[in-house]
């Protein structure tokens, strides 16, 4: 019982911090020094950190189906015979984007993962990086200001941009506590893409990478589950779908009317609240 309380409170962080561009490996980081699981190997708990995110991305199949489907029946798309008559072109191009911006990562995260995690998987380089790109969002924030966004729509994003996009969203596959979200907005934002356009093709983005990384996991993992760990492990990815619903649909409203500066001053905070944990209480 006190297991599945513990995958619930996890879920819950994953849920806000997989899209708040706050960083879920400094959150998760904080919450691991004082929730353990019970009965679940260590290579487990390495494994759910990165597969609870399944739960997340659940989220966004379901609020953007429409949006990121590309196969429709005949006649809705832009052919009126032949196969092409059931796929939408623009969404199966959205598609090809998201393909480019995933090329970066995918190539250092498939090749490197273990390497990077040794190097940098450590509590200060996760305190520097949400400092670091805590700043960054208040220097491009200031920055933008006044200026008009050269890019209103996802259509109007262009490859090249997808490309620097997802070069950004390297960031985070080196650095935990970079946040994957916090990259690949400050790079679309430094792009000048229109706030909502950077934030939804942030979370379209998130679907090739997450699941991949996921996919890596459970295979280095096995699928040699417990019962406890299968438990913990489904708990979590519910709690992490229901709370990403939520709080997908309050982060596209906020940036309707607010910049991403208060984001920045919260991870500065949690940044110095890693540092003086570690140094001071630890």
């Amino acid at each position: 019982m006190w297991n599945v309380l513990k995958a619930i409170l996890f879920g819950i962080v994953e849920g806000i911090t997989e899209w708040l561009p706050i960083s879920s490996t400094g959150h998760l980081i904080l919450l691991e020094e004082f929730v353990q699981f019970e009965n679940v190997s260590e290579n487990f708990s390495e494994m759910f950190e990165v597969v609870i995110q399944l739960g997340a991305i659940l989220a966004v199949v379901l609020l953007f189906f429409k949006q990121i489907w590309p196969f429709c029946r005949k006649g809705r798309g832009y052919k009126e015979s032949g196969p092409l008559a059931y796929v939408n072109m623009d969404i199966l191009t959205l598609w090809f984007k998201i393909l480019v911006a995933c090329v970066p990562a995918a190539v250092i995260g498939v090749w490197f993962d273990d390497e990077l995690n040794a190097l940098f998987f450590h509590w200060y380089v996760v305190a520097g990086a949400l400092i670091v790109f805590g700043v960054a969002f208040l220097l491009v924030e200031n920055w933008n200001k006044g200026r008009n966004p050269a890019v209103t729509e996802l259509a109007g994003l262009s490859y090249k941009a997808a490309f620097f996009i997802g070069a950004f969203q390297l960031l985070a596959a080196v650095f935990p506590g970079t946040s994957r979200s916090g990259a690949t907005i400050v790079g679309a934002l430094l792009l000048g893409i229109a706030r909502p356009v950077a934030a939804e093709f942030t979370f379209f983005l998130a679907i090739p990478v997450m699941f991949g990384a996921s996919l890596l996991k459970l295979l280095k993992f096995g699928l040699d589950f417990s019962t406890t760990e299968l438990m913990v492990l489904i708990t979590a990815m519910v709690t992490a779908f229901v709370v990403s619903v939520v709080v997908i649909k309050f982060l596209l409203a906020y940036i309707k009317k607010h910049n991403f500066k208060v984001f920045g001053w919260y991870r500065i905070g949690l940044g110095a609240l890693v540092f003086l944990y570690f140094l001071f209480l630890v």
